[in-house]
């Protein structure tokens, strides 16, 4: 929806996108109240948002400068414009252009993906600041220095645009943290959201479909992104609770997914670079490839990840990577392996570092070092799916 209304008034006229889409929900709270919830939500909310920008363009034609390349139409035709710029097919364009406006050159890549993920993804300033564990103040400012930045040009950026290939790797970043929070994230209402990956692997598809997008390192994110996705299904219970991948019954694994994820990944090694997202789908195809977590190659999965902390490092690589350790040697070279982890401190408030030191003290008898280790993950649980899974492995204790 905002993509759409700044295709009609311009970049330089974001707030007043973002106003008539919080006046469209603020409407369908009113009005969903009194006669229910419609049946197609999204439909509901696209028309209203649509006609909002009707009588916005009808009220202000004659005195605020709307979308320079569009401003001629505007004076007679703005109807069919505003028809066309909430048509399907101009909605995936226009999300394209807005993702890459987003990434101006003048802004740090982290101000970039900010701007993304809370433009387009609708994250607001505390899921952007778990999402890089860092604090809230800082990403709030990172948007409001973002939007003002955007509010100078005029125009959505062209994606023929010599920048192109310049803007597309902070775009593809900001697709694999979109779908991180939808597979694990630090929402307050629910651990695991599957439309958020949805829409990632959705937006990701659309990249993968224009011409100087469709790399292997797109490829690989692609697959990266399937791979995970096959595993929803078996990531929560009936009741709704987390499983651990020790738990989870690979029968409900979704194999058509795997299958599609393993030939992404194919595609992606037809390049000459080797990137993040080619080990992290890698590692991805390991674990899909075996039948339980008993026939895993933990071997392999661990000298994956030693790849990848060259590649880009991490406090939450070295995590996933002493996990991996515990795995193949043993829980005390997976505690020693944590132990060794740089800027740990990053992960302070991250609940399931302190949990992997709970399971690892566990697996070697520690009863009470795991109950506190428990206890700490407990106090720092995001939402309830998290909460009742640590009181589990607390009364496992």
């Amino acid at each position: 929806m905002v993509a759409a209304l700044t295709r009609i008034f311009g970049v330089h006229n974001l707030a007043l996108a973002e106003d008539v889409v919080q006046d469209a929900f603020c409407r369908a709270l009113e009005v969903w109240k009194v006669h229910g919830i419609p049946e197609n939500p999204s439909a509901w909310l696209m028309a209203t948002a649509k006609n909002r920008a009707l009588d916005v363009v009808r009220r202000h034609r004659t005195a605020r400068t709307f979308a320079p390349e569009l401003a001629r139409m505007l004076e007679s035709e703005w109807s069919p414009l505003v028809d066309e710029a909430f048509a399907p097919h101009a909605i995936r364009d226009e999300q394209l252009r807005m993702m890459f406006s987003c990434c101006h050159p003048t802004l740090g890549e982290e101000v970039q993906l900010a701007l993304i993920l809370n433009v387009l993804c609708g994250f607001g300033a505390e899921e952007i600041a778990g999402a890089f564990l860092t604090g809230q103040a800082a990403v709030e400012k990172r948007i409001s220095r973002g939007k003002k930045v955007l509010a100078s040009r005029k125009t959505l950026f062209d994606l023929g645009d010599s920048e192109y290939a310049l803007r597309l790797s902070t775009v593809r970043r900001a697709l694999y943290l979109l779908f991180n929070e939808g597979y694990h994230g630090a929402s307050t209402e629910s651990a695991v959201r599957a439309e958020l990956c949805g829409e990632a692997m959705r937006l990701t598809a659309l990249l993968g479909e224009h011409p100087a997008a469709a790399t292997p390192t797109t490829h690989a994110l692609a697959a990266l992104m399937y791979l995970h996705a096959a595993r929803l299904p078996a990531r929560v219970d009936a009741a709704g609770d987390l499983n651990a991948l020790a738990d989870q019954d690979r029968a409900r694994w979704d194999r058509r997914l795997v299958a599609e994820g393993l030939t992404l990944f194919e595609r992606s090694s037809t390049g000459d670079e080797l990137t993040a997202y080619h080990v992290e789908s890698a590692i991805a195809a390991v674990h899909a490839s075996a039948e339980n977590l008993g026939a895993t190659d933990w071997k392999q999965i661990v000298a994956l990840y030693d790849r990848l902390m060259t590649i880009a490092p991490s406090p939450v690589v070295a995590l996933n990577r002493a996990i991996a350790v515990g795995e193949r040697d043993g829980p005390e070279q997976g505690l020693a392996a944590l132990a060794a982890i740089a800027d740990s401190d990053r992960l302070s408030r991250y609940p399931f570092f302190a949990a992997t030191h709970g399971e690892l003290e566990l697996r070697r008898g520690h009863r009470d070092a795991a109950r506190r280790h428990f206890e700490t993950a407990l106090r720092l649980a995001r939402n309830g799916e998290e909460r009742r899974f640590l009181e589990k492995r607390l009364g496992a204790v």
